[in-house]
């Protein structure tokens, strides 16, 4: 994939390992979420007592904002840490510390009525489509019980034109709505975990590598759904990832990130065409390279020691 060249300005903290952010312009757009300092440690326990003996820093003072209608790209090996970013700023796993701000409200500080509102706002395309669709459940419950929990709906019709829409919209026949996840390839589960994200008109959503599981044809298809779905209702996107030419694809501005930390931060094509940091030169050196003309040199990361 060629990646073309667009004058901007990207961060990076020196040449080891730290934290970076990407703050837009003061004269550009309210972001709709602002994240500042976020951590996210997991205690180490041994012995028959099972003492907390240390911590794994999943998440360590990780900051950056996303604006309204844009994507953010969070790229990164297995096990830096993405995924536990996006989880935990939606409150599915609790935070060590930091601040997750939506549109004015603190998350974290969030309960009741504002935490409901906030749920509906912010929704999550999970990696799994398989593992993420309850089996026994038929897909006009699954996409159907947000819209319930919420009262959204008013009775069985109102309901049941909710789900077929939905499911439309996703790509997805009306007639999908009696069956089970189990009767689907892994491409159409995921459109119905996206029609399900979708039902409750959220503004934010992250997508956790969203077709990482997916056959490369099917790929783009569910990129291009993405891509479509927000022309049309003006979403925000957290979108994580490993594989550095579908955020090049996606994201307008990409973070990212290396043990917990967001190492380098900026608008896409100056991260991917004048990488500063060694270890995002590293991941741009291991895209494949579909000229076979072209040779590419391996970039090493090798981490300093601290």
């Amino acid at each position: 994939m060629a990646f073309r060249h667009a004058g901007a300005c990207a961060k990076v903290v020196g040449m080891s390992i730290g934290s970076a952010v990407f703050d837009p312009s003061d004269t550009g757009p309210k972001p709709i979420l602002r994240v500042r300092n976020l951590k996210c440690h997991f205690p180490v326990r041994r012995g028959v007592l099972q003492r907390t003996v240390g911590y794994v820093k999943a998440v360590d003072d990780v900051s950056f904002d996303v604006l309204p209608g844009e994507t953010l790209g969070l790229v990164g090996e297995s096990g830096c840490g993405k995924t536990t970013v996006g989880r935990t700023l939606l409150r599915l796993i609790p935070a060590t510390g930091g601040t997750v701000n939506f549109d004015g409200t603190e998350v974290f500080g969030a309960s009741g009525v504002t935490l409901r509102e906030l749920r509906r706002q912010m929704q999550i395309v999970f990696q799994d489509p398989g593992g993420s669709l309850n089996p026994r459940m038929r897909i006009a419950g699954i996409i159907g019980e947000p819209l319930m929990v919420h009262g959204i709906v008013k009775d069985k019709d109102h309901l049941r034109a909710e789900v077929e829409a939905m499911l439309v919209k996703c790509g997805m026949p009306k007639a999908a709505a009696d069956r089970y996840p189990h009767e689907f390839s892994g491409g159409q589960k995921q459109r119905i975990g996206i029609a399900r994200a979708l039902s409750l008109r959220p503004r934010f959503i992250v997508c956790d590598e969203p077709t990482s599981a997916l056959d490369v044809s099917i790929q783009a298809q569910i990129l291009n759904l993405l891509g479509d779905l927000q022309k049309e209702l003006g979403l925000s996107y957290l979108f994580i990832s490993h594989d550095m030419a579908v955020i090049n694809q996606m994201c307008q501005r990409i973070a990212v990130m290396f043990k917990g930390k967001i190492v380098e931060a900026g608008v896409r094509d100056e991260v991917i065409n004048r990488p500063k940091h060694p270890y995002t030169q590293a991941l741009l050196s291991a895209v494949p390279e579909p000229d076979p003309r072209r040779k590419r040199t391996r970039v090493v990361f090798q981490e300093m020691a601290s």
